[in-house]
């Protein structure tokens, strides 16, 4: 009997994975935009904030009440008055590329740098300029998701994720079943428009364009008592250098491995590490293998190795201050869609304690090979 719950869940991942993939390989058309069930104001009240893990939405103490993101300025060529002109506009290069672009260059997400173009398919023109609708509001996928999709702690990362899923994911932001916890996570917004914005060919393309990678290692996961002193900017942290170090308390910190490489130059080579509390990777392996009494064993639907399956994206080596957003926002209701059904039961029992304990593990998990096709 112990074996019939994780069994029927397995049958019904499944059987909803098939269910989609074909609806979405039959139906590339958009569909009406649904209206959200309930009005956004009474879906934040219930939200438990005081249990909220800040620290993967960016953020070092509850939001006040009616607190709201501000919208996101769209992408710039301006010189900015606090900065030297020269410097601003001076071109960089990077070691293995014979690219060179200026912080001007940098700071345009119309038209997306790319210091490495071998390294992929070519961008399409949304992936390097964006939305053709929004016109000079319009900010390219590849300005926040990078053009190889491996994307920042504040985004999500979305090389090798299912084409079906990702198209999936757009539909949810556009129809107002997929939303943030933190109503001051302004990217968030600026996903939904951008999703509202894109015409079904767009929305394929750039589909097809990140689920064509292969998931890489880009988060290098470090147990510690004790981390570097960090400030946060734009929701992400990066280390002060030479502030020393605090204790790590139930957070992960996850900071680029070379804030000049991540902040200055957006170099798409230049990954992240996430520090860990103590014994959170075993923790984490219970958690994830056996559902610990709290939980499904995560292996059922995203695949032995945790690479996915079919439809179902890989949770392996991926950014564990995104998944854990992604779990919270399920539990307090506020991602919604296809699937959120069935992790409904899955987060329920959850403590922010677990969910750091899971993705300290799933990052740490080496990335290989998917289950089976990612279409």
């Amino acid at each position: 009997m112990r074996f019939a719950k994780p069994a029927a869940l397995g049958i019904a991942c499944f059987l909803l994975g098939a269910v989609v993939t074909r609806y979405y390989d039959t139906h590339r058309r958009t569909q009406p935009t649904e209206t959200a069930k309930a009005p956004e104001a009474a879906q934040r009240a219930e939200i438990d904030f005081q249990n909220e893990p800040l620290w993967a939405y960016g953020f070092d103490r509850p939001p006040l009440p009616g607190e709201k993101a501000l919208p996101q300025n769209p992408p710039s060529r301006n010189l900015r008055p606090d900065e030297d002109a020269v410097e601003q506009t001076k071109l960089m290069h990077l070691p293995g590329t014979s690219a060179a672009y200026s912080r001007v260059d940098v700071r345009d997400g119309q038209n997306v740098i790319d210091w490495f173009p071998n390294e992929h398919p070519p961008m399409p023109n949304v992936i390097a300029h964006g939305p053709a609708a929004l016109g000079q509001n319009k900010r390219g996928c590849g300005s926040c998701h990078l053009p190889n999709g491996k994307g920042r702690p504040e985004n999500a990362p979305v090389a090798g994720m299912p084409v079906a899923y990702i198209m999936r994911q757009i539909q949810d932001f556009r129809s107002g079943r997929r939303h943030s916890a933190d109503p001051r996570k302004p990217n968030t917004n600026t996903m939904i428009e951008l999703a509202k914005s894109l015409t079904d060919e767009e929305l394929k393309t750039a589909a097809e364009y990140f689920g064509s990678m292969k998931w890489w290692p880009w988060v290098r996961v470090v147990e510690t008592n004790l981390v570097p002193k960090t400030r946060i900017a734009g929701g992400m942290f990066l280390v002060e250098e030479g502030a020393g170090k605090e204790p790590i308390g139930q957070r992960i910190i996850e900071a680029p491995e070379k804030t000049e490489d991540t902040e200055m130059l957006r170099n798409s080579h230049s990954g992240f590490v996430a520090y860990v509390p103590p014994g959170s990777i075993k923790k984490g392996e219970a958690l994830v293998n056996n559902g610990a009494g709290k939980t499904t064993q995560c292996a059922i639907c995203h695949g032995a190795n945790l690479q996915g399956s079919g439809p179902v994206p890989g949770i392996a080596g991926r950014s564990p201050s995104y998944l854990v957003r992604q779990l919270y926002d399920m539990q307090q209701g506020v991602r919604k869609g296809e699937w959120t059904d069935l992790m409904k039961p899955v987060v329920a029992k959850l403590t922010p304690e677990d969910m750091i304990a899971i993705v300290a593990y799933t990052a740490s998990r080496p990335v290989g090979e998917r289950s089976s096709n990612n279409q």
